[in-house]
């Protein structure tokens, strides 16, 4: 029972305080006067009378009502209900201004009125919460002063203070104050349940559901909110609406449903709060940056930008919603029916105001439901106390991530909710019913919402029948004041009066006297056992979140550990990645922790190293995926574990598990040992009041169960139910008893707290004490985080002193590991024992106690500290040494790392296969290379060697990395290396690699990388090991002065230039003003300062010896000789020469004076003296003037070669001052000399010296070349379109030119005479003309365009018309010119040259482009980003268009020399892309440049004496090193490749070749590639030494030579399909559709590294061959011969190489089987290739005309089959089957298999394998006739074919071998050809029948009999 009123008080307004505007109240009685014990009267009452402040107001107002509600000291509500009425009194004002006659102040326009109002306010003071009750009582006594009524007030307020009534219960009691009244007051069934009227629906209606939703979030994630309105009455409400939804959690932050406006400054409170004002203060809200407001009568809500509200988790916020709108809005459903329900208006606003709060008692439901299956119970006596295991909980419900959950369970609600619903013996109601038994049904119906609303009405009617049990009763009855006309007059309203003070109190006496005689109320305790509901476990499934853990892997997870404990250590090691994969997986964590868990008796289990070193990796891989929360209890099950496992150091040392595994997160979480602690504390205490027999079991079966704290069933029902019990027997007890029961309690958690201390010592000190090195990865101390029992921030304040509130171990005063852990655990200590309510004696031992524990503990650790360094480190993998090459030395011995896979998957078994990274091994560093031997990590594969390695010299970009490795938890030190040869090393040092020898490995691996000069490199150190490195300081002493002045006049021309080229025009002289121009040229500037330099350019110290020898090893150069065979000029000793020959070779450059970059001797103009070269040389770049470095056998035409021309080479001769007005003018014809010189190489051709004319060449006019020989092909003019191409032209080319024609051939050989018109002698003067860069025409020639891209019809036979082509002719001189260059360039009408701008690609394009392909090629790590596919990387390296660009041009100039035009490539420098240009011009052109002689001819010629500068653009030296790595020559090497797959047939070397040079030539090995010009080579003496200088065979000083002798002793470099055509010019296609990305770039062979180092790989062979072959032969099992090829493991080619290497390595152990001496393979293939051909020539058949067949046999897909016919004949083309080596009507010789049958791989383009065929009789079936038929043998398909003729395509019929039974001679027959020998017939005897066949001859028959015979043998 409790009072229905504590207080009553009358509030009056002040006369005495006014001060200023603002009155005061004060209080004018109050009823008691003595405060009640148990209540004392609270303070500040007369402010929340009137919260806006005590005014006079003018009108009298009428009375109004509202409840405020005060919470005192020990947060009691107080409800105090105001009841305010104004009466009328003379104004002070007037009074005042009378007594002081007129105040200066007082205004004196304002007319004051005679009578103002004051309030007085009744107020009631009570601790229920009875609104209309208090309103009704307040009234009454307002009625009986207003209508002065017959009873005493005394008597009515004496009633009401003395009126009792029950607090809950559902009764209903009915009282009246003695003034004619009566009122039934109706209790709550429950007063634990909220009671809300109809709030809730009212703060609905003016809100909305998501705005509520969001205030009801806020609120529970306690953020501050505040409601304006201008009713408080509404305030009130919506206040207590908002905590009636946030039922079961109550809100325990600052409560004001009204606040004063005196006390504002409130709301500027840092703590949460809920708080309502008058919207009259709505202005001094704005500021507030962190609070929510809630707008009641506008309906909004705004959230401040700061603020950020968590909702709730996701499906539940959407049901929620719904459901919600269901009830407030049922018509929302049936908007749109057609036919809607005549009524579907929602409930009344009380049943709807239930409806709502169901709706939020049902979410609560969901979100706590198994909230009991968390709760430790840690003492029963004498109070429970019980802590939540928030990460269990969290973890079950898999909400772990869930913002909202976690902050609700953080906060003080929640804490409250635990401490008030925690304990398991107590009274019930609706939400324990709700939890314990409807979670099923919840769950059901979750997703059904009509469901869900039945449910919710359901629970809906329990909240109304709890607020109404009964039905309404109109008993009421209460006076309310009459309404009377002159109500409001003053006049008749008396003052409230003064009350008699002891009236009341006697009542009030009289009322206690009586209560103290009555017999005491007995309240039946409905306390009783809490019901915990169905356990989480089930309810995670439902949602998924389970991770799937199929019960193999569990499977998995059992045998490894098994096989540790059996000691099987390899099959555990095979085990052991899919064992750590599987451990991602919570369900696989699970079963670890409970298959080791048997492995423990008492307490110990003690392993072997390795067993240890495993079962360690195993808890580490588990603990690592457990969040520092330790949702799932792995840790807490581990923790015992990793205390019991350990194993023996020495003697009396021991190292235990937990030494290993301190690097994780969650030891220094706090939660997460308290929730331990108490999960432990809660064991034992069950234990203590369990019965004995009892007890053990469960004990025991406790570890067993499923996850720790959160665990099994059974046992965690049995600690509540014991509770409960006891609880329930307490009173029971006698005080002994209780007592006794108490102090077991309390030291049992004493001694938990002792073992506590010890544990958390064990994961916290690491090993090696000296480091602080796990305690400063995590901030241990910040209090947010201390614990997840209700510390939060307020309290955590006042309990500083033991906690440190700093963040983590590290202290200012002290990073001492000891203390920062005494430090932690002191916290820990004093924070569970001030809570499970330990006593001050033993948490004092405590403290003293945890230092001696740590020191303890930390000299046990140091001797285990010392123990396990001596330890042998476990198992790691011996180091693998690598082979070196002769001289090859190493720099640091091999250190222990990883090798991290990176972007390329097929090592990593992502594409099938075996993992064979990472790897373990060890990082080499040689002199001349990089290398990385180990074994895989995986143990499937951990038999296989990994060898990965690259030069040195290759290195192209080193970066640091950190790996952290998927087996070890820390992070480690790494280097990723790229490498130009196309590799990639990622490695991480291993532990045991000190972090300064990492460093030092850099320094050294740079030093080697970018020597100081050239000598540093491997191919000079190579063997000389004694030896350091020399510095070369030899150089001259004015170099400096040299450079300077080299660069002074360089920095004087460029202006120079700048300034003329943009001042004037320059027009060329005309003829007669030409010679004029000889006199400048002397006196030129330019000149004059080059002459200089020279003179300081001696030689005498760069050749050693004489000139005269220089000059002989000049002659011996590659250049010399090609020149003789091209026939450009021989060099006898007199040095002179026939005159008649045009071309000469000119020693002017012998001392590299002209030209540095030049060779000695070069081929000019025979008319051309020396000195004019000289000064010619300066209009070029570097003075790289034009050289002809080729002639065309055919046509004469020459190639010439010369660097760009200098913008300021031109300079000087635009100073002519006669010059005639701007004529026509090309920039090149800069000079005389030029002039000449251009002239003198047009005359040195034959087409322009005959008399006939300018043009007389057939080719240039008609459509064929004008020769009669049949077999000469016909070259389609389509220069114009390549030029186009080549140009850039905008236009598509119309006509015949269109797409196909402008890259591809039809080779038809035409067997037609060309007629060729008489016009074509004479052609008209017309020319080519150049198109400019921009795709338009030139403004000067109309005609171009068309005849460029030939608009007039094409003749039948797919040539242009004759006449289009009649009016052109071609320039003798074609100039290949950079487009920058030419800009502006006119065409002299006269010259006989014409310049063809290209763009070509810049170094630096080359460069970049580069770097994109090495990493499209080899990515440093993988991506699934389609944007870093490997196609468009490649793509976006733009590598192809380059490459396309690059043969486009040389095709174009192909096609001009062909044709007998003259071509110069004048480009960049001349020594990049004009190299690369000029070198495949003429290796397209020149089958002598597809030999092996001829490629490193070429090579030499145009690469090395030309001088590319192969050491800058290889950054080959510390100096180059800024200019970066530029691979122009590996780009001409991929030329070559793109152009060999096009032509597999003319080139006598293989890819392999090209690979070879590829490697080499950035490798360093050789010096055939070092330093950029011939000059330099002599001045360092490299270039003559090779020929007699060779001390040491084994040292290849040259790349050629080393490939020569590796010729002959292997096939590797040979192209078995060279067969090369007559002359043969070859056009490849240069689509980038036709282009094929390089498998250089992609391939790698992990066994046995690059295979380009020869030596190394068959060192490396033989040894592993000889690990293979076993001790003693083993007869029993047979070896299978079955070999596994993985990709990017196995060199393929060796593995299954081609069939010829196979059977000339046959051929080769088969001479060693029987002793022979062994031949050289060149000799056997030579043999076999000469058989061959005498074959095809007796086999020939004479039907066919042998002038067709090509001159080799192999067909080749670019060989087109057809050959016209001539038109007499017939029309059809013949198709030859040509795709053999061997004539197509070939004769194997017997007894040797024929070579033809190894070419079945190359298909031709029918899709047909002949293995034999020739014509053959066949005698029909029955009746039928003998026929002459072509047969043909298969052996691939296995069958014998026959068609009509040869030619036919169509199979006539098929005799399957299969079936045949016996070939034998036969006899001829009726109707068998005649004059045909008897023994040329045999027969064929199949399963169905027997065929006759007659051959040419017996021979022939015979060889048919022995082919069928063998094919029937070898299937």
């Amino acid at each position: 029972m409790a009072r229905l009123a504590d207080y009553f008080v009358v509030v009056g307004y002040d006369l005495d305080k006014r001060g200023g505007s603002e009155g005061q109240g004060h209080i004018l009685q109050r009823f008691p006067e003595k405060d009640w014990e148990d209540n004392p009267f609270p303070q500040g009452i007369e402010l929340f009378c009137q919260p806006n402040g005590w005014q006079l107001v003018p009108e009298r107002e009428r009375p109004s009502f509202f409840v405020s509600v005060l919470t005192d000291i020990n947060s009691e509500r107080h409800y105090c209900a105001c009841f305010t009425f104004w009466e009328g009194l003379d104004n002070p004002q007037l009074q005042k201004a009378e007594a002081s006659e007129v105040d200066e102040d007082e205004v004196p326009g304002l007319v004051q009125p005679a009578q103002v109002f004051a309030p007085k306010s009744l107020v009631l003071v009570s601790r229920l919460d009875h609104t209309e009750v208090f309103r009704n009582c307040l009234g009454l006594i307002y009625t009986v002063h207003v209508d002065s009524l017959s009873v005493p007030l005394e008597t009515v307020i004496g009633n009401l203070l003395t009126c009792v009534i029950p607090v809950a219960g559902g009764s209903q009691r009915t009282i009246t104050l003695g003034a004619g009244d009566r009122q039934v007051i109706q209790t709550p069934i429950n007063d634990s349940l909220p009671v809300s009227g109809s709030s809730v629906a009212h703060l609905f209606r003016q809100l909305g559901i998501v705005n509520v939703l969001y205030l009801f979030c806020a609120a529970l994630t306690e953020h501050k909110i505040l409601f304006l309105s201008s009713s408080y009455q509404r305030l009130t409400d919506a206040c207590r609406a908002l905590l009636a939804i946030m039922f079961p959690l109550k809100y325990s932050f600052t409560y004001v449903p009204i606040l004063p406006g005196k006390l504002l400054e409130v709301l500027s409170t840092p703590t949460p709060f809920i708080i309502g004002v008058n919207s009259f203060f709505r202005s001094e809200t704005q500021e507030l940056l962190d609070v929510i407001i809630a707008d009641l009568d506008g309906g909004t809500v705004t959230i401040p930008e700061c603020v950020h509200i968590s909702l709730l988790p996701d499906p539940l916020l959407q049901q929620t919603q719904t459901a919600l709108s269901m009830v407030l809005d049922p018509e929302l459903e049936i908007a749109d029916h057609a036919f809607p329900p005549s009524s579907t208006q929602p409930s009344t606003l009380k049943i709807q105001d239930k409806e709502i709060r169901a709706v939020f008692l049902w979410l609560f439901g969901q979100l706590f439901h198994g909230y009991r299956w968390c709760l430790h119970i840690i003492r029963i006596h004498p109070e429970p106390v019980i802590r939540f295991h928030k990460a269990a909980f969290l973890g079950q419900r898999a909400l772990t991530e869930d913002d909202f959950l976690m902050k609700v369970l953080d906060g003080m609600a929640f804490a409250g909710f635990i401490s008030e619903r925690g304990p398991p013996y107590r009274p019930t109601d609706l939400f324990d019913d709700l939890i314990a038994n409807q979670v099923e049904r919840i769950r059901q119906e979750e997703c059904s919402p009509h469901k869900v609303m039945n449910h919710i009405k359901e629970l809906a009617e329990q909240l109304f029948k709890n607020e109404n049990p009964y039905p309404v009763v109109a008993m009421h009855k209460v006076q309310r004041p009459a309404e009377s006309p002159g109500h409001n007059d003053p006049k008749n309203l008396a003052i409230f009066p003064p009350l008699d003070d002891v009236t009341v109190q006697l009542f009030i006496d009289h009322a206690a006297a009586k209560l103290k005689t009555a017999p005491p109320m007995v309240k039946a305790e409905l306390n009783g056992m809490v019901p915990s509901g169905p356990p989480l476990g089930d309810i995670v499934d439902r949602h998924g979140h389970v991770l799937a853990n199929s019960a193999r892997r569990l499977e998995v997870v059992r045998n490894c550990i098994t096989y540790i404990f059996d000691n099987k250590m390899l099959e555990a090691k095979k085990l052991m990645p899919a064992v750590l994969r599987a451990l991602k997986g919570r369900a696989a964590r699970v079963c670890l922790t409970q298959e080791l868990n048997q492995h423990v008796l008492q307490n110990r289990a003690v392993l072997d190293d390795q067993q240890f070193d495993y079962i360690v990796r195993m808890m580490n891989c588990t603990l690592q995926d457990c969040s520092h929360m330790d949702e799932h209890g792995i840790a807490a099950i581990l923790l015992p574990l990793v205390t019991a496992f350990c194993r023996k150091l020495g003697a009396g040392i021991t190292q235990f598990a937990y030494s290993c595994v301190q690097e994780h997160m969650v030891w220094t979480n706090m939660q997460f040992w308290e929730a331990m602690f108490y999960s432990d504390v809660q064991n034992h205490i069950r234990a203590l009041y369990l019965e004995a027999d009892g007890g053990e079991q469960s004990i025991a079966s406790h570890g067993q169960q499923e996850s720790g704290p959160a665990a099994g069933g059974q046992e965690l029902l049995g600690a509540l139910e014991l509770a409960s019990e006891q609880s329930r027997l307490w009173p029971t007890l006698s005080k002994e008893q209780q007592s006794e029961r108490v102090q077991k309690e309390e030291s049992t958690v004493f001694s938990q707290a002792i073992h506590y201390a010890n544990r958390m010592s064990y994961l916290l000190l690491p090993l090696d004490t000296s480091k602080n090195r796990l305690l400063n990865r995590s901030g241990i101390g910040d209090v947010e985080s201390v614990s997840n029992s209700y510390v939060t921030n307020s309290i955590a304040g006042s309990m500083a002193e033991s906690y440190d509130t700093e963040s983590g171990f590290e202290d200012a005063e002290s990073s001492d590991v000891a203390n920062s852990v005494v430090r932690f655990i002191n916290r820990f200590v004093d924070k569970v024992c001030n809570e499970s309510g330990v006593t001050n004696e033993h948490l004092k031992a405590l403290h003293t106690m945890i230092p001696d524990i740590v020191q303890m503990h930390i000299e046990t650790l140091d001797a285990v500290h010392r123990e396990s360094k001596r330890l042998p480190p476990i198992q790691k993998p011996k180091l693998l040494r690598p082979i070196l090459l002769a001289g090859e030395e190493l720099v640091m011995d091999g250190m222990r790392v990883h090798l991290i896979s990176d972007g390329r998957e097929e090592a990593t078994g992502a594409l099938g296969g075996p993992a064979l990274l990472p790897a373990e091994g060890a990082i080499f560093l040689t002199t001349y290379r990089l290398i990385f031997k180990g074994t895989p990590n995986d143990p499937l594969v951990g038999e296989q060697v990994v060898t990965r390695s690259f030069p040195i010299a290759s290195l192209t970009k080193e970066k640091r990395i950190s790996v952290s490795l998927s087996m070890d938890q820390f992070i480690q030190e790494g280097l990723q290396l790229r490498s130009c040869t196309f590799q990639l090393l990622k490695i991480a040092f291993d532990e045991e690699v000190a972090s300064d020898l990492a460093e030092v490995f850099r320094k050294h691996m740079h030093k080697l990388r970018y020597p100081q000069h050239v000598q540093g490199t491997f191919a000079f150190t190579m063997g000389q090991s004694g030896k350091t490195l020399v510095e070369h300081k030899t150089k001259d002493k004015n170099q400096s002065i040299k450079t300077l002045s080299k660069n002074l006049v360089k920095s004087a021309k460029r202006t120079i230039g700048r300034q003329y080229v943009t001042r004037k025009k320059y027009s060329p002289p005309t003829w007669e003003n030409r010679s004029s121009l000889q006199s400048e040229l002397d006196e030129d500037e330019i000149s004059v300062s080059e002459e200089l330099d020279q003179g300081s350019l001696t030689l005498s110290s760069t050749i050693r010896s004489s000139d005269r020898q220089t000059m002989s090893n000049v002659v011996e150069r590659a250049c010399c000789r090609d020149y003789q065979r091209l026939g450009l000029g021989t060099l006898s000793n007199s040095l002179t020469r026939s005159k008649n020959e045009p071309f000469r070779i000119s020693t002017v450059n012998r001392m590299y004076t002209v030209c540095r970059s030049y060779p000695g001797l070069l081929i000019v103009p025979q008319s051309i003296p020396d000195s004019t070269i000289q000064r010619i040389s300066r209009c070029y770049r570097q003075n790289r003037f034009p050289v002809v470095c080729w002639r065309n056998s055919r046509t004469k035409a020459v190639l010439l070669r010369s660097a760009g021309l200098h913008a300021k080479g031109v300079v000087g001769f635009f100073k002519s001052p006669n010059a005639p007005s701007a004529g026509p003018s090309q920039a090149d014809s800069t000079s005389l000399e030029q002039e000449k010189y251009m002239q003198a190489i047009i005359s040195s051709m034959p087409s322009y010296c005959e008399p006939s004319g300018r043009n007389t060449l057939g080719g240039f006019t008609s459509t064929h070349m004008s020769t009669s020989d049949s077999s000469d092909k016909l070259r389609q003019p389509k220069i114009g379109a390549l030029m186009k191409q080549v140009m850039g032209g905008k236009e598509d080319v119309p006509g015949t030119f269109s797409r196909g024609a402008l890259g591809q051939r039809a080779r038809v050989i035409s067997l037609s005479q060309p007629r060729v018109s008489g016009k074509a002698r004479n052609p008209p003067g017309g020319k080519w003309g150049s198109i400019r860069g921009s795709g338009r025409l030139s403004a000067y020639n109309p005609e171009v365009g068309n005849r460029l891209s030939s608009k007039e019809s094409p003749q039948p036979n797919g040539g242009p018309s004759e006449a289009l082509f009649l009016r052109q002719q071609r320039a003798y001189l074609y100039i290949i010119g950079d487009k920058t260059q030419l800009k502006g360039g006119k065409q002299d009408s006269f010259q006989q040259w014409e310049v063809v701008p290209i763009e070509v690609c810049d170094v630096r394009q080359v460069k970049n482009s580069f770097k994109k392909l090495i990493k499209a090629c080899v990515p440093s790590s993988a991506t699934s980003e389609p944007s870093m596919t490997f196609h468009r990387c490649l793509e976006e390296s733009e590598w192809m268009c380059l490459l396309h660009r690059v043969l486009q041009v040389s095709v174009l100039v192909v096609e001009l020399l062909d044709t007998g035009s003259s071509v110069m490539v004048s480009l960049e420098d001349g020594w990049d892309v004009t190299t690369q240009v000029v070198s495949l011009v003429q290796l397209l052109s020149d089958p002598y440049y597809r030999t092996f002689d001829g490629f490193r001819l070429l090579v030499e010629k145009e690469w090395l004496s030309f001088g590319h500068r192969f050491s800058h653009r290889g950054a080959q030296t510390l100096a180059s090193q800024s200019s970066g790595f530029t691979p122009v020559f590996l780009q001409f090497l991929d030329c070559v490749h793109q152009i060999h797959l096009q032509f597999p047939m003319e080139f006598e070397f293989s890819q392999y070749y090209l690979k070879f040079l590829a490697y080499h030539y950035v490798s360093n090995r050789f010096r055939t590639f070092l330093l950029d010009s011939d000059y330099e080579r002599i001045e360092l003496g490299v270039l003559y030494e090779e020929k007699g200088e060779r001390k040491n065979p084994q040292v290849c000083k040259s790349v050629w030579d080393y490939i020569d002798r590796l010729n002959k002793k292997t096939p590797i470099f040979f192209n078995y399909m060279f067969s090369p055509e007559d002359e043969e010019v070859l056009r490849p296609y240069s689509f980038i559709s036709n282009l094929k990305v390089w498998d250089f770039y992609t391939e790698e062979t992990l066994s046995e590294g690059p295979s380009y180092d020869w030596e190394l790989v068959q060192r490396g062979r033989q040894e592993r061959l000889a690990e293979e072959v076993p001790d003693k032969p083993d007869t029993t099992t047979p070896k299978s011969q079955r070999h596994i090829v993985w990709p990017c493991y196995d060199s393929r080619s060796r593995v299954v190489p081609d069939a010829i290497t196979k059977l000339l390595q046959d051929l080769q152990s088969l001479e060693a089987e029987l002793g022979l001496p062994p031949e050289k393979w060149k000799d056997t293939w030579d043999k076999i290739k000469a058989n061959q051909r005498v074959e095809a020539k007796l086999e020939n058949r004479p039907s066919f005309n042998s002038s067709l067949l090509m001159s080799s046999n192999l067909s080749h897909q670019r060989r087109s089959q057809g050959v016209y016919l001539p038109e007499s004949g017939v029309g059809s083309s013949i198709n030859l089957a040509m795709d053999r080596e061997t004539s197509t009507t070939s004769t194997p010789v017997a007894g040797r298999p024929s070579t033809s049958t190894l070419y079945s791989q190359f298909q031709s383009t029918e899709s047909e394998n002949r293995s034999f065929e020739g014509i053959l009789f066949k005698k029909g079936a029955l009746l039928k006739p003998w026929k002459p038929r072509w047969f043909v043998l298969d052996k691939t398909k296995h069958q014998l074919r026959y068609y009509e003729t040869r030619q036919d395509k169509e199979c006539k019929g098929v005799i399957e071998l299969a079936e045949v039974e016996s070939v034998i001679p036969g006899t001829p027959t009726m109707g068998a050809p005649k004059n045909i020998e008897e023994k040329a017939f045999f027969d064929l005897k199949t399963t169905k029948r027997v065929y006759n066949f007659c051959a040419q001859d017996s021979p022939n028959a015979q060889l048919w009999m022995d082919s069928i015979q063998s094919c029937l043998s070898d299937a």
